[in-house]
């Protein structure tokens, strides 16, 4: 018995450093091209994998580069208005989804998960097919209609989900103490499903200035948004300056995620009813 007991703990143990090894070889496979692309864009050399010292200089022409700043300025354009529809109508969505029954209820759930299931090129042809047929010239305005199309589901997701922990007798004793529907909403409801709506804008907006293959599709002359300009640089090679701006964004969307995170966790600020 007790040699069947020892073989069964050593061969826990090395399931459990098998596992622990897979795991790390795991994330090194993911985050170590990161980490590469994070270490260059800080190369003096003007050829991407070779390394010739340590140098800021690449990211201070970023900020010199026009055809970036315009860039930079499309996407803050489409990812803010984007994100400001999205988050509206997809918080309209997620409360009438969770408060109300109505006919075809499930069909139009399973239509709002949608945008998140199908692969980001058939909604991109989908979106391009829509704007042919609606004879719609391409530009800012398709690209930021193109953005809420996707960004209302997964905002509409986020605040589904703080509705669920939501509890409904706080909006009653609300209605006892002779508030009415909209002050009931404005002081009760919104404040503790706040959390929730701004981690789903935040997320929208990761995903709107993220956004590479929807966009190269509706988009037009004169709106090119970051992901396009780099895509457009690569074609003529991968420079320490491309890593500069990646990496750029690779922060700003980390940070944006982590605030969304931390948002989504958070409370739901005080209650005033009076």
């Amino acid at each position: 018995m007790k040699t069947t007991k020892v073989r069964k703990r050593r061969r826990g143990r090395w399931l459990g450093r098998l596992l622990t090894a897979h795991g790390v070889a795991g994330y090194i496979f993911l985050y170590l091209p990161i980490i590469i692309l994070v270490i260059f864009s800080f190369n003096a050399s003007r050829y991407a994998m070779a390394w010739r010292g340590f140098t800021l200089r690449w990211y201070a022409s970023l900020f010199a580069d026009q055809a970036i700043g315009a860039a930079l300025k499309n996407t803050l354009i489409v990812a803010g208005a984007s994100t400001l529809i999205s988050t509206v109508f997809g918080t309209m969505v997620a409360l009438a989804m969770e408060r109300y029954k109505f006919w075809a209820k499930l069909a139009f759930d399973a239509l709002l998960y949608l945008p998140i299931i199908i692969p980001d090129i058939a909604m991109a042809v989908m979106l391009l097919l829509f704007f042919m047929l609606s004879h719609s010239r391409l530009g800012m305005t398709t690209i930021i209609i193109s953005h809420v199309a996707f960004n209302i589901s997964f905002v509409a997701v986020v605040v589904r989900a703080r509705l669920a922990y939501f509890d409904i007798t706080l909006e009653e004793a609300a209605q006892d103490l002779y508030a009415n529907e909209w002050q009931t909403f404005r002081r009760v409801t919104l404040p503790l499903i706040m959390p929730g709506i701004l981690g789903g804008a935040l997320l929208a907006f990761t995903l709107s200035i993220d956004d590479f293959v929807i966009t190269f599709f509706t988009a037009g002359p004169g709106s090119t948004t970051l992901p396009l300009r780099i895509y457009s640089m690569v074609k003529l090679g991968v420079t320490p300056e491309i890593n500069a701006l990646s990496s750029m964004m690779l922060l700003a969307s980390m940070a944006l995620v982590l605030l969304s995170l931390l948002l989504q966790k958070g409370g739901g600020g005080g209650i005033e009813i009076a």
